[in-house]
């Protein structure tokens, strides 16, 4: 069965007391609308001084909480994504004091992108290549109390993995009973880390399917990648997501579930999987600025296993 969710049915915060906007059964899908990041304030005619009058504390709007029937905390959610449409139109900005560089940069600048079916070519000179995603997909945390949608967690919620595209499954922990799913923070293109503080954002439609899942546990993201572009034959990927405040935190956190994994999975001994990790585990820095936390994604190709 499909559903619909959209604004006003939206929050700024991750409460594990809001209401819910939708309630589901197990394996439903919905479809979400999901405003650009701005939560609407930005439009297609915004100038910079339009920008710059927005309310920041409405920045990463998104769209739920979908109540799970059924779900409960130890379950895993599983994420499956359908479809992600753009809806023509986005924006890039430069924000003085936030971004990977911000020594370099003490102006704010405003870009306004027309999406084009699969490219943009809004910027002189340049053909951009199109991979819509929503940047934010969690369950409202274990923790009491209203949390920023910036910072990502065991969650998910900010992670900003790129790769999370129409034929990826995104699993997350369930913290709560019935799971809150949201969804939001939609990209129309993003480079590994977002390093300016922004990809192209864009308000989305997108098509999620949502199933609890008992036959396994997790403490952190893990996803299931389609087919992108690496060595050998690709049949996809699996994807160790983690933050933390401390990137190599993240980079441990990554590894020792990538062992573990290939140790329970794949019968190889911790050693062969430690070893077979650092000739085939891609590193990705998935996203560098939603302080507190960096994001980090290992990439292990499925066809490895063939």
């Amino acid at each position: 069965m499909t559903h619909q969710v959209g604004p006003p049915q939206v929050h700024t915060r991750w409460n594990n007391r809001l209401p819910p906007a939708l309630e589901i059964e197990s394996g439903d899908t919905v479809e979400f609308t999901c405003l650009d990041s701005s939560g609407g304030q930005v439009t297609p005619s915004s100038s910079l001084d339009d920008y710059i009058r927005i309310d920041r504390s409405r920045i990463h709007t998104i769209t739920g909480p979908v109540y799970v029937r059924g779900a409960c905390p130890g379950d895993v959610l599983e994420v499956r994504i359908r479809r992600v449409d753009h809806h023509g139109w986005g924006w890039t900005s430069i924000v003085p004091g936030l971004g990977s560089i911000p020594e370099r940069f003490d102006s704010p600048s405003f870009f306004l992108w027309h999406l084009d079916g699969d490219v943009s070519r809004s910027m002189p000179g340049v053909t951009l290549p199109l991979a819509p995603f929503l940047g934010i997909m969690g369950v409202a945390p274990a923790e009491e109390g209203e949390w920023r949608t910036r910072p990502p967690g065991s969650f998910g919620g900010n992670l900003d993995v790129r790769q999370l595209v129409p034929g990826a499954t995104l699993y997350l922990p369930v913290y709560n009973e019935g799971a809150l799913f949201s969804a939001g923070d939609g990209h129309a293109a993003q480079g590994d880390g977002e390093i300016c503080i922004n990809g192209i954002e864009a308000p989305m439609t997108a098509e999620i399917q949502l199933t609890v899942r008992r036959d396994f546990r997790i403490d952190q993201p893990l996803a299931e990648l389609p087919p992108q572009d690496q060595r050998g034959p690709d049949l996809g990927s699996w994807a160790f997501i983690q933050s933390a405040e401390n990137p190599m935190d993240a980079v441990r956190g990554v590894v020792h579930r990538a062992v573990d994994f290939l140790v329970a999975r794949r019968g190889l001994t911790a050693e062969q999987a430690y070893l077979l990790c650092s000739v085939a585990l891609d590193l990705r820095i998935s996203q560098c600025v939603n302080v507190p936390q960096i994001t980090i994604t290992g990439m292990l190709g499925k066809a490895l296993f063939r």
